[in-house]
């Protein structure tokens, strides 16, 4: 007996980039884990759900402790997603999960990142962007708010310490609250962001509130959640 068959499906198809950060861990491992601590601690949120590229270019296959500098990382929050200039083959590395590091791409030169200041939270300002953000830029306002009157673009990354307003659409990364402000919000005509957060706490587009996805809307922190409302 023949018949029909309904049509197959369409495959959708889209391309979406990264801005990917890359450490280069330094002997003794000791002394860099403490820096990379000290780091971490200047600057609360700085690495929150960021890709990282493990560069082991300055490692020997002889390196003391270097078995651990991965299980360490991950201990610290830190998601590696590629593992560059190392070999395989050296014995401390041999338990290893090792992610291939992503073909292409290309330097953005060094990053500086934000820290908190010892002597208390400054005066907040407020930085004002007339232009639309990039795919690779990274713009790091750790002094309060910032407002961008156009679009942030996927592979574009903005971190303030205070809150966040994209008057166009939000499709890149948008950390808000970094040196602990988790009273800062996120605002955007288009949520179609491929990660937010706030005070460390993130979400990346798939633990997004698919109500809120691709039309006005806030994110604000409750507790240790991220909660997602509609803008009128």
């Amino acid at each position: 007996m023949s018949g029909t068959h309904p049509p197959l499906p369409r495959i959708r198809m889209s391309g979406r980039s990264f801005l990917a950060l890359t450490l280069t861990p330094e002997a003794p491992l000791e002394d860099w884990l403490v820096a990379l601590d000290h780091q971490i601690t200047r600057s609360v949120g700085f690495f929150a759900g960021k890709p990282i590229i493990l560069d082991l270019s300055m490692m020997q296959a002889d390196t003391p402790n270097l078995a651990f500098l991965l299980p360490a990382l991950k201990e610290r929050g830190i998601r590696v997603i590629g593992i560059e200039n190392g070999d395989r083959s050296w014995p401390a590395v041999a338990e290893w999960e090792w992610p291939e590091s992503p073909v292409g791409g290309r330097s953005s030169g060094p990053i500086t990142a934000p820290e908190e200041k010892p002597e208390g939270p400054p005066e907040p300002t407020t930085l004002l962007v007339e232009d639309p953000v990039r795919s690779g830029q990274h713009i790091v306002w750790p002094d309060g708010d910032i407002i961008i009157l156009g679009a942030v673009a996927s592979g574009a990354e903005v971190s303030a310490g205070g809150s966040i307003h994209v008057y166009g659409a939000l499709r890149g990364r948008a950390i808000a609250g970094i040196g602990g402000h988790s009273n800062a919000r996120i605002y955007t005509r288009n949520l179609a962001a491929e990660l937010v957060a706030i005070d460390g706490f993130y979400a990346t587009a798939e633990e997004m509130d698919p109500a809120c996805t691709e039309k006005p809307a806030q994110v604000l922190l409750s507790g240790e959640a991220l909660i997602f409302r509609p803008l009128p």
